[in-house]
């Protein structure tokens, strides 16, 4: 009988490019993070939906429907809100309650914000938005209301005292941003409108990165005064849904072009005007803005709130329905 020679089986030789081939790689795990953060940004966007479904009524200009609240009876007071907020940011504030008393006070979600739409083939600035909500309210039978628009909201009420001034009775403009200045932040701050990677961005990483930035973000709107406790009821959520974060991102992408398009015209306003301002504001220098506005328009009230910051409705309320009367006591002519 032949020896038989026994052989084992030889243990595999540990390949380090096979092993490492054999574990996720950054674009698998980022992959599964985008894809667990649209998740997580669909049921905070719905559960926010749920929770603050539409409060008011809509009105459809060619197709386009805008959401909008009513409160009080009297001469029309329509209140145009800023970037970021929506028009919730006006029922929180004491401003409404005080208006309804002798204002029939109409508040708009502006295109994308809140319940209104916002078509994606139409760049949507101030003078887009003016027109539009020209035909709103001479659908909703409106006539010559007062315009309050408040940070991005005072341009598209300026736009509507420039492009209809029969249409208005005067404006009351706060904390608005009227030129075009150094704004290091835009690139950034505008990344979720750019087609495609803006979309992913908008339903995954950005919804959660802001709202953990929400109570700095407030902060900083409020400061040097502390953020109301009205103002915390706020449905953040409702604001970090991708339809409006993508709105919010594309207004401001078009800053700068917008103040470019308008503040030639500035000096044409034949509309009564109120401009208000706090002196501490610290998302937009008043004397930069507010101020120099004044100075090409001398003619109008210049009114600047000491110690008050960004949101004036919420920290001057009754300073600012002062500004309201004044417009509401002159004469059809001004």
């Amino acid at each position: 009988m032949k020896n038989l020679r026994h052989i084992d089986n030889p243990a595999p030789a540990f390949n380090k490019a096979t092993h490492s081939a054999s574990r996720p790689g950054p674009l698998v795990w980022g992959s599964l993070a985008i894809a667990a953060s649209a998740v997580l940004v669909r049921y905070y966007s719905r559960q926010a939906e749920s929770k603050h479904p539409p409060a008011g009524r809509f009105v459809d200009v060619e197709g386009i429907r805008l959401h909008y609240v009513e409160y009080g009876e009297g001469q029309p007071l329509v209140l145009l809100h800023g970037n970021t907020t929506m028009g919730t940011d006006f029922e929180l504030s004491e401003l409404v309650e005080q208006a309804a008393q002798s204002y029939r006070v109409i508040i708009f979600d502006r295109p994308g914000y809140g319940y209104s739409d916002r078509p994606a083939h139409i760049a949507w600035g101030p003078i887009e938005q003016a027109h539009l909500f020209n035909q709103a309210l001479a659908l909703m039978g409106v006539e010559r209301p007062i315009v309050l628009g408040h940070s991005w909201g005072a341009l598209v009420a300026m736009a509507l005292g420039l492009e209809f001034p029969q249409s208005v009775q005067g404006l009351v403009l706060l904390s608005g941003y009227y030129y075009p200045t150094d704004r290091p932040d835009i690139p950034v701050a505008a990344l979720p409108a750019i087609p495609g990677l803006g979309d992913l961005m908008c339903h995954s990483i950005s919804p959660l990165l802001y709202r953990s930035l929400w109570p700095v973000i407030m902060k900083r709107m409020f400061a040097p005064a502390r953020v109301p406790a009205r103002f915390k009821q706020f449905p953040a959520w409702m604001a970090f849904r991708p339809v409006q974060l993508h709105a919010s991102a594309a207004e401001i992408a078009l800053l700068i072009p917008a103040t470019l398009q308008l503040r030639e015209r500035y000096k044409t306003l034949a509309v009564p005007a109120v401009i208000m301002a706090g002196r501490e504001d610290r998302l937009v220098h008043t004397h930069v803005h507010s101020g120099r506005l004044h100075t090409e328009l001398p003619e109008m009230d210049f009114r600047v709130i000491e110690g008050a910051g960004h949101m004036l409705h919420h920290l001057a309320p009754q300073a600012v329905l002062d500004a309201i009367h004044t417009l509401a006591e002159q004469s059809p002519s001004g």
